[in-house]
Formats: structure tokens, C-alpha cells, sequence
């Protein structure tokens, strides 16, 4: 009885995740249906590169409790992206980060640099950013700098991010030419890529009036830790 009792308890502790972990980083059969697409299956990195296109840099990211983790590496700090580009789409995603925490989502990406300082390989990208940021922290003194903000441009109309440590669900839409920020369920920025100070932002990071529309969606290291999960796409006509 004691070894059963023993297999038992051992089968409690290694056997299946629990039902809310198993159904992370998954599609249900409806959102394959309304044409949804996972970016992300919680073990790979399979369709993330660094964000000039090299291969995708554990030295500043790795996977971690079904994550994707940004960290800050001995050998410096990159953004990364998707393999895929996209135009007029939804992104979805989980993100937690801790005090003090800043991250972003960026997209329409008009420009990459790659660079060497002190604190090692630096790679960017350059483009529109959802902001992802500790509220309480100095970053988001500035209101445009809060967590969903179209970084240093726009502030977002509501707050409803979590505590630094704690899970939140972003939602970001780009319709045409329409965008939208949702943060836990609640739509906390809109705006035109008409606008003139959103032109001249694209321009800026363009270095010139040819603005790109298609990118890859990019994921931001800021030198602190950030996690991502459940991140999936759907292509809009």
C-alpha cells in the first residue's frame, strides 16, 4: 500500500497541468475558425527572430514557464519580432512585468538599428509603441508614457492596468487607417495614422515621407524583465 500511496503522490506532483495552464498558448476551435494564428506555443521560438531579421537572441530572451522573457543579458539587450508581417490585423497578448518595469509592443516598424555600448549588442526597433510600463514607476511620469499610450504621443483615455506583477491582457487593432489600444478589456486609445503628429512620428522613425506599412509585430527588452504569453494574430481584410 505504501508504494501505491507513493506512486500516487508522485503522479499528483508530474502528471497533467492544471486546466488553466493546459489551455495557455492555445487557439480554441472557434478562434481558428474566425482565422486566428498562434505566434507563440509556449516551448519554441519557432517564427521570432531579433529584430533585424537575425536569428532570435537568447542572450537577452528565453522561454520561461511558457513565456517568452525578456531579460537583461551580460551581452547587451535586443527587441524581437515576428517572422510574419502584417498590415491591417489584430494582436493579442498576455504581459506581466515587475516594479519599475517597462516594455512595449511595437509595430508599423519603420526602421531597425543594431549597436554596441556598454552594456553590449543593442537592436531596436523603431515605429509606433503600445507602451507596457509600471504606472507607479518614473518612466510613466509623463501621461504619454503610461501603459497604453502610443509612446510619448499620445495618452491613453483610461487606466486599467494591473499591479506590477500581475497579468494583463493587451489588445492591439490596426484597421486601415485606424488605430486601437485595448487594455484588460477596455479600448484605452484610438486614433488615425492620418493625424499629423502620428505622420511626422512615422516620418521621424522613417527618416523620410516613404512610410512603410507593413512590419512584423516586435516585442520591446527595456533592460528589465517582461513576460509574454498567448500572443496570437488575426490578418483583417
Amino acid at each position: 500500500m505504501k508504494g501505491v500511496f507513493l506512486l500516487a503522490c508522485l503522479f499528483c506532483h508530474a502528471g497533467a497541468l492544471p486546466a488553466q495552464d493546459a489551455a495557455l498558448n492555445r487557439l480554441t476551435a472557434a478562434e481558428r475558425a474566425a482565422g486566428w494564428q498562434l505566434l507563440f506555443d509556449g516551448v519554441s521560438t519557432s517564427g521570432w527572430l531579433e529584430v533585424t531579421g537575425r536569428p532570435f537572441p537568447a542572450e537577452s530572451w528565453t522561454i520561461e514557464d511558457g513565456c517568452l522573457k525578456a531579460f537583461s543579458g551580460p551581452k547587451g539587450n535586443q527587441d524581437i519580432r515576428t517572422s510574419g508581417t502584417y498590415v491591417s490585423f489584430e494582436f493579442e497578448f498576455a504581459w506581466r512585468i515587475l516594479k519599475d518595469g517597462n516594455s512595449g509592443v511595437k509595430y508599423l516598424v519603420q526602421n531597425t538599428d543594431r549597436w554596441t555600448n556598454a552594456k553590449g549588442l543593442q537592436a531596436r526597433a523603431r515605429g509606433p509603441e503600445y507602451q507596457l510600463v509600471d504606472d507607479a514607476g518614473p518612466d510613466a511620469s509623463d501621461p504619454t508614457r503610461v501603459t497604453g499610450a502610443l509612446y510619448s504621443l499620445l495618452a491613453p483615455t483610461r487606466r486599467p492596468s494591473h499591479a506590477p506583477g500581475e497579468w494583463n491582457q493587451g489588445r492591439l487593432v490596426v484597421r486601415g487607417e485606424n488605430v486601437e489600444h485595448w487594455l484588460n478589456g477596455e479600448r484605452v486609445l484610438a486614433y488615425s495614422l492620418t493625424q499629423p503628429k502620428v505622420v511626422e512620428l512615422l516620418r521621424q522613425h522613417r527618416k523620410g515621407s516613404d512610410v512603410v506599412r507593413t512590419s512584423p509585430i516586435c516585442l520591446q527588452n527595456h533592460d528589465t524583465p517582461v513576460w509574454f504569453r498567448d500572443l496570437k494574430v488575426r490578418v483583417l481584410e
